[in-house]
This record gives structure tokens, sequence and C-alpha cells, in this order.
């Protein structure tokens, strides 16, 4: 995927900007943006924001974009603004500000042109289960006013492609949760869209079904289909992203691809539970003076301490903490994850049950929010030149 910056709109006729992004953009800033214009991306959001009836803001400026054939996942617990803001680019829910473009099209201004390129798979399945698959596929198809002999072979190659066609001439209400994800996904492919969005693909499925899915995702995106999907799993995101952004409180706090937050999250982390959780302030401090520590984060009953070298730190803080009279429960030392990256930008670990409903969890302040630390940046949005 190609390294992203934001660039400034050219005046019409002017020759295009083809020079490099500046230095130490990095690729991985929630100010990222691809290296392309407006009219060149596969979706482009801008300050996207979103308030609910009661004063609920479920969106508070998110902004980023998507390349055309890249697998962008928007990463988040439940009420971090996901589902709002897929709903947004689907043409569902009309935005409280800012824009947002499918393939260059407004969603807001053109929303029938929009539905025309893009494949929407919704949280909930929307298979009639009292239909045969083939019978959900071909319904789906005549709602495009797709013609019948084309029809028929999409169906049929849809079929074949998601290892559904010996369960195609069943009723849906005797397939399993897995094979009625797989139809969904399908049921989304039908009129051939440029984009699909997939919002939480994988929830409820057990883990071979949820691997089953993800190798679905991998043929897409191989067959070169801008994918946008929504999940609460950090290996999911992992596994499957090109990029990805961290929304928080209805804000993107982090934006990269998966290998590039974690590597700017030098060394290991240490994780600490003490016998008595009441001296958690103390611990800290203790941690804090030591050499060999870069960042100390408390996040309920854990403190989170990051170093360059785990193997040779753990007994130096293991020793600081004895020698001042804290007695140590648990301890863990690990390699940096998405986990730690959502740790160190919101300052609590990551839940993905957060509260409240999808996508409408509300913004926190800017100052309950944590300052930088280990070395990745805050906030969401960018501006716009």
């Amino acid at each position: 995927m190609p390294a992203i910056t934001r660039r400034p709109p050219r005046a019409p006729g002017a020759t295009p900007d083809l020079r490099p992004p500046p230095s130490g953009s990095g690729g991985f800033s929630p100010l990222a943006k691809p290296l392309l214009d407006d009219a060149t991306a596969a979706i482009d959001v801008t300050d996207l924001r979103k308030t609910y009836a009661g004063g609920v803001v479920a969106l508070a400026g998110v902004s980023f974009a998507v390349a055309p054939g890249e697998v962008f996942a928007l990463l988040g617990p439940n009420g971090a603004g996901k589902s709002s803001t897929v709903r947004i680019l689907a043409t569902l829910s009309a935005p409280t500000g800012g824009s947002a473009r499918v393939g260059g099209v407004d969603v807001a201004a053109h929303p029938r042109e929009v539905r025309r390129r893009i494949g929407y798979v919704a949280q909930a399945s929307g298979v009639d289960t009292t239909a045969t698959g083939r019978e959900n596929l071909t319904l789906q198809g005549q709602l495009y006013r797709l013609p019948a002999a084309a029809l028929r072979a999409r169906v049929e190659e849809l079929l074949e492609l998601f290892d559904l066609t010996g369960a195609a001439n069943r009723a849906a209400m005797t397939w399993s949760g897995g094979m009625k994800r797989r139809l969904d996904v399908a049921m989304g492919l039908v009129h051939r869209p440029e984009v699909l969005f997939l919002d939480e693909p994988t929830t409820g499925l057990d883990p071979e079904s949820r691997s089953v899915m993800w190798d679905e995702v991998r043929s897409l995106s191989r067959q070169g289909l801008t994918l946008l999907l929504t999940t609460h799993y950090l290996e999911e995101a992992d596994q499957l992203a090109h990029r990805l952004a961290i929304l928080d409180g209805g804000r993107v706090v982090a934006e990269g691809t998966p290998e590039a937050l974690k590597a700017r999250l030098r060394g290991d982390r240490v994780s600490v539970e003490l016998a008595d959780r009441v001296r958690l302030p103390a611990a800290r401090d203790v941690l804090e003076g030591l050499g060999e520590v870069s960042a100390v984060l408390v996040d309920g009953t854990t403190l989170y301490a990051h170093v360059a070298h785990g193997a040779s730190a753990l007994p130096a803080l293991l020793g600081a903490l004895d020698r001042a009279g804290l007695a140590v429960a648990q301890v863990a030392l690990s390699r940096p994850s998405l986990d730690d990256v959502y740790l160190t930008v919101t300052g609590h670990a990551y839940r993905s049950d957060g509260d409240g409903r999808g996508g409408s969890g509300g913004a926190r302040p800017a100052a309950d929010r944590p300052a930088a630390v280990a070395g990745l940046p805050q906030g969401g949005g960018r501006p716009r030149a």
C-alpha cells in the first residue's frame, strides 16, 4: 500500500504534484492520507461528525482516506463510532457535519450514485432464512435490475466462490452461522461494486468460521476490490488490514499500517499487578524513577511499563518494587501489539465490549486523554490543506 500523506488540492489543469511525502510523515499519523486527490481515492472522509438525538456525540471529526484496492479497517470497541461512520458512507445515515466521498461521489449530494457503486454487509444478517441461498442471491440481483442471463451466471459464480453450491437449494434457516455470513457477503457482491463495506463481519462466529471469513476477505482483496471493514477484534485488524484507523470516543486516535503502528512502540511492555492494589500510585512512582522505563500507564488494577529491553529490565523493575515494599502478584512481558498501541494513544486498555451501542459511545473530552507517550501521535482527524 502507498505511503500516506494529505496533498492540497491542485488548481484545474495544473500539473499533478508527484513529489514524495514530507520526511518524517512515517505513514502512521492520524493526520495521514494517501497520495491521492479526492477524485481518485476510493473513500475520502473529512472531519465527519454525527450527533444523535439527545446530544449523544457519535463522531467528533473523523478523517481518513482509502486507496483503491486497499483493505482498510476501523478498529475500536463498541461505541467508538465505527458503525456510525460506515452507515454514513453507505448513505443510511446523514452526517451532522463534515464530508464523505466514495469513488469521488459525495454521499450526501448523490446518494443513489453511491449506492450503485458500493456493497454493504451490515452487522445484522440480511439473509431471508425462509428462502434458499440461490433465491437470496437472485432477489438481491433483481433489486439492482441485473439482466436475467447475467444474473443467473453471477449467482452461480458467487455460490462457487463462497463454497455454497452444495447448499444453494436449501432454505437458509438450515445453514450454519458461518455459511449465512458468507451468503451475506456474496449478496453484497452481486452487482460487482467498486467498494465493499463489512460491518463487524465475524461477530458471533466461532473460531473456525471466523478463519474461513478471513480467507474470503483476503481472496476479495487479491481480486482488487476495495474493502472497508469495522471490527472490535485486534487480531482481525492486524491480520487483514493494509492500513487501519483506531477510533476511540468518536475520534481517530491513530492511523497507519499495523506494522508501522507497532514499530513505533520500540521495546517491550511489562504488565504488573500488585498484591495490594491500593498501592498502585506508589508503584507508579517507583517505576517512573527507573532509567530502564520510558513510560508508565495505569489502567484499572494494572501497571504497564514500556522498556527498551524487557529481559534485562524486568529484574530491575521487580527489584525496585521489592525494595519499596510493594509485593507483586503477577507480572508479564510482551512485545508491542495493537493492544499496546491502543493503550498508548488512549491511556486505557482495549476492551471490545465498550459502553453504548456501536457508533454512539460519545466522544471523550480532549482533556481526558493522555499526553503523547512512546512516540505515538494523539488526536483524530487532520487539517485540510
